[in-house]
């Protein structure tokens, strides 16, 4: 149980390291105060520009991975490996921490983005097969309604499915993305009540229907 609390509670603080506050303070900005007000990637591209939100992706992204590839197997100084330990658990564990960090940055005031970068890196890490179908569920809708929010949520959603299709499925891995998407649909409730009332912001360059009629939709 040690292992488990500290390598959980080591995720949590990596995904504390936000990837927009980090550049922002060497840019001297902070787009939690621009824009949507979120410290995620999407809020970056649309305030900042494509470099600072690449740069953003790339740290974030990088936390989820390393927090479900790397720290769970990793030796750690004065730490024993617990055998009776589940490695898929802790694995899970420790990817769920590192999107709650992200969320909620303990450096930060607990004023973080969304997850949704940090749960890429997670899938990279953990289940690289399902990448491709969530990431493509993610661009269709973002091409049929030019919602970015609503496509993440969908995405996230369409991940139990497909880890279910993929027929590999564990308990564990069923049980993180389900609570992962109720966790996603969550952190995108401000989105929801935008759309509901019809302000919320869409992805021009990604809409079909913006094509269709000239850019001008």
């Amino acid at each position: 149980m040690l292992e488990l609390a500290i390598k959980t509670l080591l995720a949590y603080v990596l995904g504390s390291l936000m990837g927009a506050l980090i550049v922002g303070r060497l840019r001297g900005v902070d787009i939690r105060n621009l824009g949507s007000g979120n410290a995620g990637g999407t809020n970056a591209l649309r305030t900042q520009g494509l470099r600072f939100a690449l740069a953003v992706v790339i740290i974030d992204v990088s936390k989820g991975w390393f927090a479900a590839a790397i720290l769970p197997s990793m030796a750690l100084p004065g730490l024993m490996s617990d055998a009776a330990l589940d490695r898929e658990q802790l694995t899970y564990a420790c990817a769920a921490a590192a999107a709650l960090g992200h969320v909620y940055p303990v450096w930060w005031e607990f004023r973080g983005g969304k997850g949704a970068a940090t749960l890429i890196g997670v899938l990279l890490g953990s289940t690289p097969a399902a990448l491709i179908p969530v990431l493509s569920v993610w661009l269709a809708s973002v091409i049929v309604t030019g919602y970015v929010g609503l496509s993440t949520m969908l995405a996230v959603m369409a991940l139990p499915a497909v880890l279910l299709m993929q027929g590999s499925a564990s308990a564990s891995a069923l049980v993180f993305a389900i609570l992962m998407a109720l966790f996603v649909v969550y952190t995108h409730r401000a989105n929801i009540e935008r759309m509901r009332a019809g302000t919320e912001h869409r992805a021009r360059r990604l809409w079909y229907r913006s094509y269709c009629k000239g850019g001008d939709a």
